[in-house]
């Protein structure tokens, strides 16, 4: 049975070993184990940064990438340019881009515990005034699409009408497995 001190030193751990790959390194660091014998920290290294969708995956440069998942969210100023020249470049208004990068750096989903938790959904923080978060069920990608492309945020020069073909969906409208009613809610990877 875990203690209170235990579970939140499990807790910190998950934590940090969310996004980072093993190492055969250790830091010289050692922590222990519930019976008191020192285990040595191994090093991690962030390989992947993913908070908010369509960031990295649309509005930076490939070649970019490796870099922005390795300093994100903490490196706002290198790549926030970035995204709004994504977004420019498409015709859409410096206002539009400059509204995207406010919502969408640092690039870290947002929870406002003082709203209604029904209120919950990707950018719905900002957007809507609600609690933020991103339930399972959002869209991000059409959700995405249409604040970039369409009239949601700004009519000028928009591509399409909220959530209507070619460019602001993915075609893509409901999981091709059901949630599970329990914890962990994902369906099975497929292999």
């Amino acid at each position: 049975m875990l203690n209170k001190k235990s579970f939140g030193a499990a807790a910190v751990m998950l934590t940090v070993l969310a996004g980072c790959s093993d190492s055969s390194r250790t830091t010289g660091l050692v922590t222990k184990n519930p019976s008191g014998a020192a285990i040595p920290v191994p090093v991690y290294t962030q390989i992947e940064f993913l908070g908010n969708p369509l960031v990295s995956e649309v509005t930076i440069v490939k070649a970019n990438h490796e870099s922005y998942n390795r300093t994100q969210p903490y490196n706002t100023a290198t790549f926030k340019p970035q995204t709004a020249a994504f977004v420019t470049g498409f015709g859409r208004s410096t206002a539009l881009a400059n509204t995207l990068g406010s919502v969408l750096y640092p690039d870290e989903l947002i929870v406002d515990t003082s709203k209604d938790p029904s209120t919950a959904g990707w950018l719905s923080w900002a957007l809507a005034g609600g609690w933020g978060g991103r339930k399972l069920t959002d869209d991000v990608v059409d959700v995405g699409l249409t604040a970039i492309f369409s009239t949601l945020l700004d009519p000028n020069n928009a591509f399409c009408p909220p959530f209507h073909l070619p460019l602001c969906t993915d075609n893509v409208p409901v999981n091709d497995e059901a949630f599970l009613p329990a914890f962990p809610y994902l369906a099975a990877p497929h292999h």
